[in-house]
């Protein structure tokens, strides 16, 4: 006998809403501190960017993490400019995918960010859902 759960189907787009809101609120949480952090952590978040060969302006792209990761968060919670953020997210987690495998850690501190990155690859896919404001407007 197969337990058939077909009926939950109808409610895969607050299934959505779940995924995104509670991804959105967890990368938001994790990214204030960033962005919060001023000068001193954006040169540090930035410095992850020498893995992949760009060892310029380290406190422009640690800001740039920082908000992205914050008011990408943000964004994927109201279901705003949700394949953007998603996709941008997607970047800083292969950045720091990529750190954490450079840097000697392995796969147990990389599998955070290639965990989230495949998240924010899925709703760069499935887009926002039903329940968003991308949704609203179009």
């Amino acid at each position: 006998m197969t337990l058939s759960l077909s009926f939950m189907d109808r409610f895969s787009a607050f299934g959505l809403l779940i995924l995104r809101a509670g991804i959105g609120a967890m990368i938001a949480f994790h990214g204030y501190p960033k962005f919060m952090g001023g000068v001193e952590t954006w040169e540090k978040v930035g410095q992850a960017m020498t893995f992949i060969g760009m060892d310029y302006v380290p406190v422009f792209w640690g800001f740039c993490a920082a908000v992205i990761e914050f008011f990408g968060g943000i964004a994927l919670i109201l279901g705003l400019f949700t394949r953007l953020s998603s996709f941008l997210l997607c970047l800083v987690m292969a950045v720091a995918t990529t750190m954490h495998f450079s840097i000697g850690d392995g796969m147990a501190k990389a599998d955070h960010p290639i965990e989230m990155g495949i998240v924010f690859l899925a709703l760069f896919i499935m887009g926002p859902g039903r329940y968003s404001i991308d949704r609203k407007l179009g």
